[in-house]
């Protein structure tokens, strides 16, 4: 009988309809594919049974998460290969579409010879690290348990993972700028745009670590609110606020923006959080912050987007990142999000892609993360530190192929007079 490996490649090409672009190195040490392909390692027949009984991206996540599945070599090579399996396989792309493999008796024979080698049927139970996957409500208490999950890692996993700055969003590059500096020219951009002047109020939605607290407050002189659901987020942002001294000019709250009372505020960012807000809440997002402006105020959301479909009512979360990342976690479209901040009410004014940018940034966490992988398994636990560098890896080449993008909206709240009280040539900022 043939070594693991081949019957491995063998079955997968038959079920693809295509050559497998990878080489396979089965756990009785056999190899099989392409040779200078990159090389996935099963590790064991259990990976096996975890994409068989979930077939498609969950099942290889869970694969990877527990340890059973692997990559030798550099992990984006390997990511781009997969991706035409997983993320952009179509029948036009010489695949096989799930009814023509029902159909053809050869791939039936492989699935079964598939089922012969994983052994006895039982489907192993999901990683610990994964969330059951449920209707995503949005209500204050799911989005404080999805929030939690993602961001109550511990402070420390994310210092070694975002550097010294402790900003997790997207970096704004020179050529041949460091990580901190393109974090510390995003959050002045923000600055810029929202025209920050001493002895205004900001409110920071989804305030993080308290990065653009602190900044706003230091370089700008304005009066800060941030508000974050997460407990560790809070006690550290409190903390750096302290030793700034900056207590008399920034609060840190944990606190569901829908509960802010205290407007108006002259503006308002909302930097890498409105992914949390979900479409069927965020008009209510969009006329909430709407309300807490004055008139005039601005709003900068800074939002990962998604590519339109040509039908929308078929948008599915993608099911790794929903799973073991940002639990109830949406992207829309950038013209959906614009859409709804004008419906609100708000003009929007400067529309800015950032894709590259955070492309670039990934790469910088990934590099940090691999950088001290021991320490941040010890840090996050074994499953943990590996949802994260296949997270951020795969989410790089996203970004660089274009499939998703982020956007930095500057929208205002204009008042009947018409005077949104930008100067004439709003792009000053980028001076």
């Amino acid at each position: 009988m043939a070594d693991a490996a081949s019957r491995l490649v063998s079955v997968a090409e038959q079920l693809l309809g295509a050559p497998l672009p990878v080489r396979v190195r089965a756990w009785d040490g056999s190899q099989a594919g392409p040779p200078g392909a990159p090389v996935i390692v099963v590790r064991n027949r259990r990976a096996l049974r975890r994409m068989l009984f979930k077939p498609g991206e969950l099942g290889m996540a869970r694969a990877w998460v527990a340890g059973d599945l692997d990559i030798e070599g550099d992990l984006y090579t390997a990511l781009g290969a997969m991706a035409g399996l997983l993320w952009e396989h179509d029948d036009e792309g010489g695949g096989r579409s799930l009814a023509d493999t029902v159909r053809d008796p050869a791939a039936r024979a492989a699935v079964r010879d598939l089922i012969r080698l994983v052994g006895p049927p039982l489907p192993p139970a999901p990683p610990r690290e994964e969330v059951r996957r449920r209707r995503h409500l949005h209500t204050r208490r799911t989005d404080k348990r999805a929030i939690s999950h993602h961001y109550d890692v511990g402070n420390d996993f994310y210092s070694l993972v975002l550097g010294p700055s402790m900003v997790y969003s997207c970096a704004y590059w020179e050529d041949d700028g460091s990580l901190e500096t393109a974090q510390r020219d995003k959050l002045e951009l923000v600055c810029r745009k929202l025209g920050l002047k001493p002895g205004q109020r900001l409110l920071d939605v989804g305030c993080g670590w308290g990065s653009m607290a602190v900044h706003a407050a230091r370089e700008h002189g304005v009066s800060v609110v941030g508000v974050t659901l997460s407990q560790e987020q809070a006690a550290f942002a409190r903390k750096r606020v302290a030793d700034e001294g900056l207590t008399d000019r920034v609060e840190i709250r944990v606190q569901d923006y829908r509960d802010v009372r205290d407007g108006p505020y002259d503006a308002i960012s909302s930097i890498g959080m409105a992914e949390h807000v979900g479409a069927e809440r965020y008009l209510e997002y969009a006329r909430d912050l709407h309300g807490l402006l004055r008139p005039g105020g601005r709003l900068l959301n800074h939002q990962i987007a998604r590519r339109p479909q040509q039908d929308e009512t078929a948008y599915e979360v993608d099911a790794f990142i929903d799973s073991y990342v940002f639990p109830d976690g949406e992207l829309a479209p950038l013209g959906t999000t614009v859409t709804l901040l004008e419906r609100a009410g708000f003009e929007v004014r400067d529309v800015e892609s950032l894709r590259e940018h955070y492309a670039r940034t990934l790469r910088a966490w990934v590099t940090n993360l691999e950088g001290d992988w021991a320490r941040a398994t010890r840090l996050a636990g074994f499953g943990r530190a590996r949802v994260w560098r296949l997270y951020m890896a795969a989410s790089a080449l996203a970004f660089e192929r274009n499939q998703i993008g982020v956007n930095q909206v500057l929208a205002v709240r204009t008042p009947e007079t018409g005077t949104s009280g930008l100067p004439a040539r709003t792009r000053t900022w980028n001076a």
